[in-house]
């Protein structure tokens, strides 16, 4: 894959990454480890996937603007 689908790729397995874990932990606290749990959490992690996805698409370069405010430049770095 060429380099200049990096973020996009990036985007993807982090909302991917991200979205299973939390719709994990979420569907465990509401519906507990029974029959089931894992056809539920599957279900919950395509829903969310699917919103996270596009998120983290937009989100992304405002976070990385955000936090490049927030630093100060390492003075040997800066020239």
């Amino acid at each position: 894959m060429p380099a200049r689908f990096a973020p996009v790729l990036f985007g993807f397995v982090l909302s991917a990454l991200m979205s299973f874990i939390v719709s994990g932990i979420a569907t465990a606290r509401h519906a507990g480890f029974a029959d089931g749990f894992f056809s539920l959490w599957i279900n919950a992690w395509l829903l969310s996937w699917l919103v996270a996805f596009p998120v983290v698409l937009i989100v992304a370069p405002i976070a990385r603007r955000l936090v490049g405010r927030l630093i100060r430049p390492n003075p040997a770095t800066v020239r």
